[in-house]
């Protein structure tokens, strides 16, 4: 009996924590404003993916067995006027890693950027390795940059005869500063339409009406400048008194206002975590919720058996297991008024006892049922 009161006493704490979780976000992000930078991209600012195939060296024989790697270790020493066969070359001390970056929209020739590096083969380690230079190209296929250097796994692996210990990914590893720039991609984020320059703003959420605060918020500075495109779309029109040297204290000005976002009525779920996400104006039209709570005690006891029987020797004394299982099972129906706020939706659910488990097939029957005034999304 213990044993199932602290099994109740354990999920109320659950489902206390997650409930007061959900209410102090939701309390706290009420009436909350935003700067128009942290919630817009500018169209045209983007960075651009480099890939590249490429060598590392120096592995402690925790590296690639497969032809790939020699393969590619005998072509590079072909190029240094070492004629050699795959089949010369064994050890594990190197590895193929797929070899990735980003170009940011303002990185100029000669800045260096980082490096990802990824095993292909079957290597264990790549720690303590050494990425060979490697040409990062993009998917126009011309080179960008070319990748070298330590490689940095930020782990370990220790291992014995019979146990090894590993701290992180030992496959993945990165590259500070690990290439350099050969070729710039400078972006450009200025539409000339029509004899005038024009800035597009795409909301990162889309909603009309904090596209609508976004342009009022412009306009107040500089009028008629900004309009709503679509729900995702704001276009601002540069003033002609604006040089073009004055464009980037332009974007600044305007991109410091602070809007109200507007959160849509929606609850996310995922059932492989058991994490539930509700909305600001999530509302519960009136409903009646009954959750059962099922505690199933299962408990195994040896037991001392000696069997005895009359005029007989045949029984023998032995240990054997006894089970005990105990079952209690409670409903409960909680009544709720039209219009609850999230606040008042945790209350109810805490005072159900319900669990994470038990909240998302609450939801779910409140979808069905027409009661639940929110988008549903499962994950």
């Amino acid at each position: 009996m213990k044993s199932i009161i602290r099994t109740k006493e354990n999920k109320n704490i659950v489902a206390l924590m997650t409930c007061v979780f959900l209410v102090c976000v939701f309390m706290a992000g009420t009436g909350q404003c935003e700067r128009i930078k942290d919630i817009v991209d500018i169209q045209g600012l983007r960075s651009n993916p480099l890939t590249g195939v490429g060598l590392i060296i120096g592995l402690a024989s925790t590296g690639d067995s497969t032809l790939l790697s020699r393969q590619m270790l005998t072509n590079m020493l072909r190029d240094s006027g070492l004629v050699l066969s795959p089949s010369d070359l064994t050890g594990g001390n190197i590895a193929v890693v797929w070899v990735t970056a980003e170009l940011g929209p303002f990185t100029r020739e000669g800045s260096q950027i980082d490096v990802d590096v990824s095993a292909i083969g079957d290597a264990k380690s790549l720690q303590g390795g050494k990425l060979l230079p490697t040409p990062l190209k993009g998917l126009d296929g011309q080179v960008y940059a070319i990748a070298d250097g330590g490689v940095s796994i930020g782990g370990w692996t220790a291992s014995g005869d019979k146990a090894s210990i590993t701290k992180n990914h030992q496959t993945v590893g990165r590259i500070p500063s690990g290439a350099v720039v050969e070729k710039e991609e400078i972006a450009t984020f200025i539409e000339n339409i029509g004899g005038h320059r024009l800035i597009t703003f795409n909301l990162r959420n889309s909603d009309f009406s904090t596209a609508e605060q976004i342009s009022q918020a412009i306009n107040q500075d500089y009028a008629s400048s900004a309009i709503v495109v679509d729900a995702g779309t704001v276009k601002v029109k540069v003033p002609g008194k604006i040089s073009q040297a004055e464009i980037a204290g332009f974007i600044a000005d305007i991109t410091k206002h602070e809007v109200k976002v507007d959160v849509p009525a929606v609850v996310v779920i995922n059932e492989r975590t058991g994490t539930i996400v509700i909305g600001e104006n999530v509302g519960i039209s009136a409903v009646a919720i009954s959750q059962g709570s099922l505690v199933v005690k299962i408990k195994e006891m040896p037991i001392i058996s000696q069997p005895t029987a009359s005029f007989s020797d045949a029984g023998q004394t032995k240990v054997v297991q006894d089970t005990l299982i105990g079952i209690e099972e409670k409903g409960y129906l909680i009544p709720m008024s039209r219009s609850v706020t999230v606040s008042e939706l945790a209350k109810s659910l805490n005072g159900i006892g319900a669990t994470p488990t038990d909240l998302i097939a609450i939801f779910n029957a409140l979808k069905k049922a027409g009661a639940l005034q929110a988008k549903l999304v499962i994950m």
